[in-house]
C-alpha cells in the first residue's frame, strides 16, 4: 500500500474571478495541508472550492479579511478531516 500523502486543489473561475483570489486560496491550502499533514491518514486528499466568497465582503482580492477568513475555513475543514480519518482506538483515546 502507498503511505504517501498526496493534494490536489480546484480553485474553478467562476467561483473565484481573480487570479489573486484563486492563488491565495491555493497558497492557504497548502498551507493548511502542510500543518495538518502529520495527523492525516495516507491517501489522495483533494480541496475543491464549492462556492465563491462575496466580492462585496471581501473587495480586495489580497485583503487580511479574506486571508483571515480563508485560513480559519482551511484550518476547521483539514481538523476535521484528521479526527474522522484517525483510527477508531485513537479516536476513543482523545475524547473526554
Amino acid at each position: 500500500m502507498d503511505d504517501r500523502l498526496r493534494f490536489g486543489l480546484v480553485v474553478p473561475k467562476r467561483h473565484a474571478r481573480r487570479s489573486v483570489t484563486r492563488s491565495l486560496i491555493k497558497r492557504q491550502g497548502r498551507t493548511a495541508f502542510a500543518s495538518c499533514a502529520e495527523q492525516l491518514v495516507a491517501g489522495d486528499w483533494l480541496l475543491r472550492l464549492r462556492s465563491p466568497y462575496p466580492i462585496d465582503q471581501f473587495p480586495s482580492a489580497a485583503s487580511v479579511a479574506l486571508q483571515d477568513r480563508v485560513r480559519d475555513e482551511l484550518q476547521a475543514l483539514f481538523v476535521g478531516a484528521s479526527r474522522a480519518s484517525a483510527p477508531a482506538s485513537v479516536r476513543k483515546s482523545t475524547r473526554a
